[in-house]
């Protein structure tokens, strides 16, 4: 897909990886469209855009929110008339053990709760289903090619204390590809990211910074990722027409 002219969607995009993927897909002239879980930092998003040199459309969402999603997607149709491209990387942390042993009793002082377990869920699962569903569904109605492109992450293999987002993301690699298959006839690509540790403000400030201390010893590149290393990876697999319901494992060779 040449992407000059298209109409690129990334959840999320207000900071971090999304944000590198808005400049991203903007070096390649394509009509970019931030979107996060309120206004202000939508405002801030494209205030600060606009001081690179590039114009952006703004439009809130909180992609737990049937309603809202819907909304999203209808908004950029509407403004844009098109839909070509949508990265799918809204995400949060709650990270937590499934259990916590006090270390001098062995009896259990702490339980993961269920609203950990449920806002990540409702986030980073939910919210790529619904997502897709209304990118799927508004590509279909314009009869025209799209590429879908969730975010994964290596955490879908199963990290420790991380049993929440390690579901959630092993859910989004099996979507990823059932809808390869389900969308291939209608000209949809549906391929996704699985990022390794990336220096993104989630990573290094909500993350519990001993594990990933931990986890940076593992990487034989010897450090973490850069946000820019994983946009440039879902700016690959929107130009590349032969990527398809591949899971593209981005992480310095973590898990070699």
């Amino acid at each position: 897909m040449n992407l000059e002219g298209k109409t690129v969607l990334v959840t999320g995009s207000a900071s971090g990886l999304g944000y590198a993927m808005i400049q991203a897909f903007a070096r390649k002239k394509a009509r970019v469209v931030v979107s996060d879980i309120n206004q202000e930092k939508v405002d801030q998003a494209l205030a600060s855009l606009k001081s690179e040199g590039i114009e952006a459309l703004g439009i809130p969402c909180n992609v737990s929110d049937e309603k809202e999603v819907e909304h999203l997607f209808a908004e950029v149709v509407k403004q844009t008339s098109r839909l070509d491209v949508a990265v799918l990387n809204a995400g949060i942390l709650r990270d937590g053990k499934l259990v916590s042993v006090d270390r001098q009793t062995s009896a259990v002082k702490d339980k993961m709760s269920l609203s950990q377990w449920q806002s990540v869920i409702d986030v980073n699962l939910t919210g790529v289903f619904l997502c897709a569903r209304e990118a799927a569904a508004a590509m279909i109605n314009l009869q025209s090619p799209g590429v879908i492109i969730p975010i994964s992450s290596v955490a879908r293999h199963g990290n420790p204390g991380q049993t929440n987002y390690s579901a959630a993301k092993a859910g989004v690699a099996a979507m990823t590809r059932a809808w390869a298959l389900e969308l291939a006839r209608h000209s949809i690509r549906v391929a996704g990211v699985s990022p390794g540790f990336i220096a993104t403000e989630m990573v290094l400030q909500v993350m519990n910074q001993k594990a990933l201390e931990q986890w940076q010893q593992k990487i034989p590149i010897g450090r973490l990722g850069k946000p820019e290393e994983i946009a440039d990876t879902t700016v690959f697999i929107a130009e590349n027409d032969l990527v398809n319901g591949e899971i593209m494992e981005i992480t310095g060779g973590v898990r070699v």
